[in-house]
C-alpha cells in the first residue's frame, strides 16, 4: 500500500474511530446545531471562515462543491444562503447524518485527488482547513480547479516563514550551520497529524507560481486573525455579554494592528484562485470585502510550437 492510500484510509476511517457508534455521531451534529442557535465562540471562528467566501455569495445561481467537508457544516453555510451546494468528503460517517438534520441536501463521497465529477461541473468550489490533510495538496487543487467553472476557495493557516522576513534570515543563517538546528526551536517546524499526514499550509507564493504555472487570470488573498479557539471558551457567548468573548475582541484588534503594519503575518490566510477574470461587480465586492487581487499576465509563448 503506498503512503498516500495509507492517508487516505486512515483518514476516511477516523470518524468512525472517533465516533463509533450513531448516538454519538447524532450528539455531535446536534451539539453544532446548539452552537448556531445560541451563537457560541465556537460557531463564531467558524463563521468568520465561512464568511470569506461571501463576496462570492451573492449570485445566487452559481452552484457549490464542498471538499473536506467531513460533517456538512461547511455545506450549510451555502445551503442556507439558498445556493445549489454539494458536500463531499472521503468519509461517510457523517454526511448522511447532516442531510437527514436538513443541513444539506446533496453530498458524495470523494477523495479530493481523484473527483468523479465532470469537468466545469460546479461554479465555485470551497475547501476550508482540509487543505493541510492531504498528501499531496497540489493535485488536489488541481481537481478542485478541474471540476469548477469559475474558481477554487482555500482556507488554511499561513505558513508564517514566507512572510517574516526576519525569521527566513535567521533560518537562512541556522542552515548554514546545520540543517537541524532550527527544528530545536521551532518544534513544530515540520508537524504531522495523528492520522499521519504532514500538515501544509498556505503561502501566498506558492498558490501564485502554482496559478501561473496552469495559466489561471487571477488570485485574490485576504487574511485574518482567528486562532482563539480552546476547550474552555466553546461554549461561551460571541458578544459583549462575555468577559471571554471581549478578551478576545482586544487580543483580535492587537494582532490585527501587528498584522497591518507588517510585524506580523495573518494567522489564516483564504486564497480565491479564478479560472475566469472577475468581472467589475465582483471585482468591487472583494475588494470593499478587504482582499487583494493579483491580475497575472497572459503566457506570451501559450500555442507556440
Amino acid at each position: 500500500m503506498t503512503k498516500e492510500q495509507q492517508s487516505y484510509d486512515a483518514h476516511s476511517k477516523w470518524y468512525e474511530k472517533r465516533f463509533p457508534d450513531k448516538d454519538l455521531q447524532t450528539e455531535t451534529i446536534r451539539r453544532w446545531l446548539d452552537d448556531k442557535r445560541s451563537g457560541n465562540i465556537n460557531y463564531w471562528i467558524h463563521k468568520r471562515m465561512f464568511g470569506l467566501a461571501d463576496p462570492l455569495c451573492a449570485d445566487l445561481s452559481k452552484t457549490w462543491l464542498t471538499v473536506g467537508d467531513g460533517y456538512g457544516i461547511d455545506a450549510n453555510y451555502f445551503f442556507e444562503k439558498g445556493l445549489d451546494v454539494t458536500a463531499s468528503d472521503i468519509s461517510g460517517t457523517f454526511l448522511p447524518l447532516a442531510r437527514e438534520h436538513n443541513l444539506l441536501e446533496k453530498y458524495m463521497i470523494e477523495n479530493v485527488e481523484k473527483l468523479s465529477f465532470d469537468d466545469h461541473c460546479f461554479d465555485y468550489v470551497f475547501c476550508k482547513e482540509s487543505y493541510h490533510h492531504f498528501p499531496r495538496p497540489y493535485m488536489a487543487v488541481y481537481e478542485m480547479l478541474r471540476v469548477a467553472r469559475h474558481g477554487v476557495v482555500l482556507i488554511e493557516p499561513q505558513d508564517p516563514i514566507s512572510k517574516i522576513p526576519l525569521l527566513l534570515a535567521f533560518r537562512n543563517m541556522m542552515d548554514r550551520i546545520d540543517t537541524s538546528l532550527l527544528r530545536r526551536v521551532w518544534k513544530n517546524q515540520y508537524s504531522f497529524e495523528e492520522v499521519g499526514n504532514y500538515v501544509f499550509k498556505l503561502s501566498v507564493r506558492e498558490m501564485e507560481k502554482l496559478s501561473n504555472g496552469i495559466g489561471m487570470p487571477a488570485m485574490a488573498v485576504k487574511g485574518i486573525n482567528n486562532n482563539f479557539y480552546t476547550p474552555e471558551v466553546h461554549n461561551q457567548k460571541a458578544d459583549n455579554s462575555s468577559a471571554v468573548f471581549r478578551k478576545i475582541q482586544r487580543k483580535r484588534l492587537l494582532l490585527d494592528l501587528l498584522s497591518d503594519l507588517s510585524i506580523i503575518p495573518k494567522q489564516v490566510l483564504c486564497i480565491i484562485i479564478f479560472k475566469t477574470m472577475p468581472g467589475a461587480v465582483l471585482r468591487e465586492r472583494l475588494k470593499e470585502d478587504g482582499y487583494k487581487l493579483y491580475c497575472f499576465p497572459d503566457n506570451p509563448y501559450t500555442g507556440l510550437p
